[in-house]
């Protein structure tokens, strides 16, 4: 097969085959990884700006007149928008194309900076605020349209590696901006030079985009597996699990700073020495939840994740009572990995899902592997985008536990209950056996249950 010969005009890519092994080795490897290194860079860059309201908050003192709740109740909302806009996110591909797209989303990200730049200032009313906020949660739908475009560019063998990384990327982004926020704050800036940091690499991004990726002309959205996606109980039952991962970590990425400092009297500074190390240690550690998850079966690992994420939730409750910092950061902290380490074993999960489905519906060989990768993929969008409506519950959680009790301890209490929700949910329905009612049905359900078993 020849290559592909995008033009110069506009980089559209006529016929791409990268299952075809002589194709992929010529040609399509050299031109996936391009663009997926470019796709990373935009998603790290939209997950920055996403989060960019965590570090702000911290930088608002007394003299910006914002008291705990809304600061919190900004945080989530932000949240709430980038959960949203998850959904169109992942149809955009389709429609404008991936590198068009990736321009036009990079670009879109310099609404909300430079608009923050513009109001970020003591006597700014909170409604200005809140709705400079809402604007900054597009980011959250970069994470959507990047895991789309990568993975139209990949072979079916090479799809966990790819979005992985591509996930794992975009993740690290949370914990750049706060790192860049630790370094403007130790050499006393204000909140307008950490936005004017980002400003020029938003425009670095859009330009790289426009440079260096590729449109796939094949690419088309597929309506009716989204449909059918949607109706089937596994997406929304996924989208729980998936609440109780990255639903934790980009929740805890907003609150983790607003906690040390109104909790435990934490300065800006001291706050950012130590939020970081949370989202920084649960992207890294996300691949390895998915390896974990191929070894062991997503599964097990999913359910054994939640009995850790709930172990080290009680920890917090304690360190909270007993108003322990240091026990209180080591206790987070494993909380961010383990979510993190969730992620991974939870995403994996999803195509196994729908490959049991496959076979319990009498589908073989190719043929299940067909209708696994339709549903699975249309059901990724949906589940990512319920998932990061965890962060709001999250923030709103926080937020009414300190108006109600001067602390997070009520919020760590509601998340333990959660967590034991999400264990008992993954045991009873991917793990326990389930009861054959007569001998018609046993070899169905005992086929399926095997697979389930390697989830």
């Amino acid at each position: 097969m020849t290559a592909p010969a995008p033009t110069s005009r506009s980089r559209w890519i006529q016929e791409w085959d990268p299952e075809d092994e002589t194709f992929w080795k010529n040609t399509g490897e050299k031109v996936a990884r391009r663009n997926l290194y470019f796709s990373v860079l935009s998603e790290h860059i939209g997950f920055s700006i996403w989060t960019l309201w965590s570090v702000l908050v911290l930088f608002m003192g007394p003299e910006y007149g914002l008291t705990p709740a809304d600061k919190f109740l900004l945080t989530s909302m932000v949240t709430l928008v980038g959960a949203v806009v998850r959904v169109p996110y992942t149809f955009a591909v389709a429609i404008f194309g991936g590198r068009n797209w990736t321009i036009i989303s990079a670009g879109l990200l310099l609404v909300p900076t430079v608009a923050a730049f513009a109001v970020m200032k003591p006597g700014t009313s909170f409604d200005t605020f809140l709705w400079i906020g809402l604007l900054a949660g597009i980011g959250g739908g970069n994470f959507a349209s990047s895991m789309t475009n990568i993975n139209a560019f990949f072979p079916l063998r090479k799809k966990g590696w790819a979005l992985g990384l591509n996930a794992g990327g975009g993740n690290v982004g949370v914990a750049a901006i706060q790192l860049v926020a630790l370094a403007v704050i130790g050499a006393n800036g204000g909140p307008r030079v950490l936005l004017g940091i980002y400003i020029p690499l938003i425009v670095v991004a859009a330009v790289c985009a426009a440079l260096f990726m590729d449109n796939i002309e094949n690419v088309k959205n597929d309506t009716g597996a989204a449909v059918d996606a949607a109706k089937d109980p596994h997406t929304w039952i996924m989208s729980f699990l998936y609440i109780g991962t990255f639903g934790s970590f980009i929740g805890y990425s907003f609150a983790f700073g607003q906690v040390l400092t109104n909790q435990f009297g934490r300065t800006p500074l001291q706050a950012t020495y130590l939020t970081f190390m949370g989202p920084l240690l649960g992207s890294l550690i996300r691949p390895v939840g998915g390896w974990l998850a191929d070894k062991y079966g997503g599964s097990k690992i999913t359910l054994y994740n939640y009995v850790g994420m709930a172990a080290a939730t009680a920890v917090l409750v304690a360190a909270s009572m007993q108003k322990s910092l240091p026990l209180f950061v080591v206790a987070f902290v494993v909380l961010f990995a383990l979510a993190g380490l969730g992620n991974g074993s939870t995403f994996k999960m999803i195509p196994g899902i729908f490959h049991t489905k496959a076979l319990a519906r009498g589908l073989e060989g190719e043929e299940a592997v067909t209708y696994g990768r339709r549903l699975s993929g249309a059901s990724m969008g949906l589940i990512g985008a319920v998932g990061a409506l965890g962060g709001v519950g999250i923030n709103l959680a926080f937020r009414q536990s300190f108006l109600s009790y001067g602390s997070g301890t009520g919020a760590f209490v509601a998340f333990l209950v959660f967590y034991g929700l999400c264990f008992a949910v993954t045991w009873a329905v991917y793990l326990r056996r389930p009861a054959v009612r007569d001998r018609a049905t046993a070899a169905t359900e005992a086929k399926a249950q095997l697979s389930y078993a390697e989830v």
